[in-house]
């Protein structure tokens, strides 16, 4: 069992790298301006040109693939000869500074041709200094310096360059000014190490963002789940056991008729009955800056929306199972042999029925996470899949690529949770 279960682990492992790359090929690829979206649609070509290199969305597709999984920081740290540090400020954003030995935290920035360091102490004080002492000599007799600039970049200067640079002010527009630099790296620690890098719609890290709405939709997914699926287990197996009968073609038809209703239909109808009608509920979640589980009120109908739409479909596919098991041979010989009809159905006819099922159940658990977009936008509940919607709209490829991650990574762990629950379910698995 333990080579099976590793087995799959490492398959899962793979899985999710392949698809790693699939994703930032599709979503570098796909239509859409950047610099446009953010920056407005007149722009010209020289100021598209200058975001785009300092975005590093300038370089090869490869190199933006390694910087997006392992960080940029440990490359741009063998540029600048010093270890970088990165911190969070009180207003919820990252700084990435350079540290001396001393501990003491360097950033710079280019007045002319002089070297300005911004140096913070380790008592928390901040001085600046001229740090020309930093100009380096290459070998076309010329002078450069690599250091961190306070827009979290290594860059590149380069003394007498005439490097234009167009830079976005609030308030005052686009402002341009020469002798800037002439490589950029974004830092980031990559996706790997908890750090996608920065939302290009909000200006705030992917993680944190990300962190909330995964949350909200957990809460969401998790009340769903732990309503529907047992319940429609019970019904299929109910309705299974029952096949032909009354009580069986009622259930199949209040499923049937839910499963195909659209999700945002069966929203639409609860609001208007529960909210509108009734006033028992809200028809809205909005939470502001609290918790979903502080106004319980306001997740009945979303809840209720997505229960609906999952029982069915789960029930049937249960009952479908379990009839099926029923008719089989072995079945009918433990009848033969005298024993108790409960015993039958709990020790032999269920386990082999919720096989089907639990596969069911596990892909399920996938779409409540992600899918439930539909639901989260009809009731404006702040979850993944709302983010994930706004996110490609803009593209904003950052959080695209960490929030698809997220939603693979779900997948594959339900697969392999699902893999060990069919050696339980049925011994001879654990050797195939």
């Amino acid at each position: 069992m333990l080579k099976f279960v590793l087995r799959r682990f490492f398959l899962l492992l793979l899985t999710m790298f392949l698809v790693s790359i699939a994703v930032f090929v599709i979503v570098e690829s796909s239509p859409g301006n950047i610099a446009k979206n953010i920056l407005g649609a007149f722009i010209t070509p020289e100021q598209e040109a200058s975001f785009l290199a300092q975005m590093g969305l300038d370089q090869p597709l490869p190199s933006r693939y390694v910087s997006w999984l392992i960080g940029s920081d440990w490359r741009a740290e063998a540029k600048v000869g010093l270890p970088l540090t990165r911190v969070l400020t009180e207003q919820g954003f990252y700084e990435w500074w350079a540290v001396t030995k001393e501990g003491d935290r360097y950033r710079w920035e280019l007045n002319g041709e002089d070297i300005i360091a911004t140096i913070q102490k380790q008592d928390g004080t901040i001085v600046e200094k001229n740090d020309n002492g930093r100009w380096q000599t290459n070998g076309k007799a010329g002078s450069f310096f690599w250091g961190v600039d306070n827009q979290n970049h290594v860059v590149r200067w380069e003394k007498g360059s005439t490097q234009e640079v167009w830079s976005f002010v609030v308030g005052a527009g686009w402002k341009k000014s020469t002798g800037g630099p002439v490589a950029y790296i974004p830092l980031k620690k990559g996706f790997l190490r908890g750090d996608p890098g920065v939302s290009l719609r909000t200006g705030r890290p992917v993680e944190k963002s990300i962190f909330v709405r995964l949350r909200n939709s957990m809460v969401l997914a998790g009340i769903a789940f732990v309503i529907v699926m047992p319940l429609a287990v019970v019904l299929g197996i109910i309705a299974g056991l029952r096949e032909g009968s009354l009580q069986d073609r009622f259930l199949s038809i209040f499923g049937m008729t839910f499963s195909v209703i659209p999700e945002f239909a069966t929203g639409i109808f609860l609001i208007l009955i529960m909210s509108h009608w009734l006033e028992l509920v809200p028809g809205a979640t909005v939470f502001g800056g609290d918790y979903p589980w502080e106004h319980p009120d306001m997740l009945i109908l979303p809840v209720l929306t997505l229960t609906l739409i999952e029982l069915g479909y789960v029930l049937r596919i249960t009952r479908a199972s379990m009839a099926e098991v029923m008719k089989s041979a072995y079945i009918r010989t433990a009848y033969l042999k005298g024993l108790p009809t409960f015993k039958v159905i709990t020790k032999h006819a269920v386990r082999n029925a919720l096989i089907a099922p639990i596969t069911v159940i596990m892909l399920h658990v996938n779409w409540l996470m992600g899918g439930i977009v539909i639901v989260e936008v009809v009731f404006g509940y702040p979850g993944l899949g709302q983010y994930l919607l706004d996110s490609a709209l803009y593209k904003d490829i950052n959080a695209i690529e960490a929030g698809t991650m997220i939603m693979v990574m779900i997948a594959v762990g339900t697969q392999l949770l699902a893999d060990i629950l069919y050696t339980f379910l049925n011994p001879r698995i654990r050797y195939s």
